[in-house]
């Protein structure tokens, strides 16, 4: 495990562990600068299907700081601080920036997958002449997605597979459950409204991003754990 301490003399914001602070800080610049120039911002940073003339390399990464509105961001970041504080105290800083990214380009590897399935249907669609289909294709193009949720997803994952046991309260509705099936119950859940938003265009929630976190942030762990190097 990584060694170093904590800025405990800057109150609560300086016991914030550093990782999960600079993140949440870097999130809600990039929302003020989407604020600002939401045009540039979106078309240059948001991560669009390879086949857009709009597609960046780079915006596989610069998605993850990027969000669609104050709730959006606000749950995010809530749910980083909550349990990502928990992770990052436990690997330490490095490790769990590695886990971060991992699971976030991981889901956005997943979910451009899942769109190269939906492309190839309607392409298939379109030679056999249906309009919808090929309007169907230029909104998958065109539309970007957003947001740091396939590695807040990896996090849950992570934080329920080094705490299975931890009972968790949900606000709304208030129901008690032990993390390792709050994970399961995510999962299922994403994957089969995952399933169904690919049959509506223009789909809303990344829901197979979601699991693509929840996936390669499960395999991450089995891999530490296999070669010793969980800690």
């Amino acid at each position: 495990m990584e060694n170093y301490s904590y800025n405990r003399g800057g109150g609560f914001f300086g016991s914030i562990p550093p990782a999960i602070k600079n993140i949440i800080i870097i999130n809600i610049l990039v929302m003020l600068m989407t604020i600002l120039n939401q045009d540039y911002m979106m078309s240059r940073f948001a991560l669009y299907y390879p086949a857009s003339p709009d597609f960046r390399l780079w915006q596989i990464i610069t998605h993850m700081f990027m969000h669609g509105g104050f709730w959006h961001i606000f749950f995010n970041m809530y749910t980083l601080f909550i349990f990502g504080s928990v992770l990052e105290r436990v690997w330490g800083t490095k490790k769990f920036l590695v886990f971060y990214f991992v699971t976030g380009i991981g889901a956005a590897l997943l979910h451009i997958a899942v769109q190269f399935i939906e492309a190839q249907i309607y392409i298939s669609q379109m030679a056999e002449g249906s309009r919808q289909a090929a309007v169907a294709y230029e909104v998958l193009k065109s539309i970007p997605t957003v947001g740091a949720s396939g590695a807040i997803y990896g996090v849950l994952m992570g934080y329920a597979m080094l705490f299975p046991d931890s009972v968790l309260t949900l606000i709304f509705p208030p129901v008690s459950l032990k993390a390792k099936w709050f994970v399961v119950i995510f999962a299922v859940i994403e994957l089969f409204t995952g399933i169904k938003s690919i049959s509506s265009i223009g789909g809303g929630i990344a829901h197979f991003a979601h699991l693509g976190g929840m996936l390669f942030g499960w395999l991450l762990i089995l891999y530490w754990k296999k070669r010793h190097r969980m800690y």
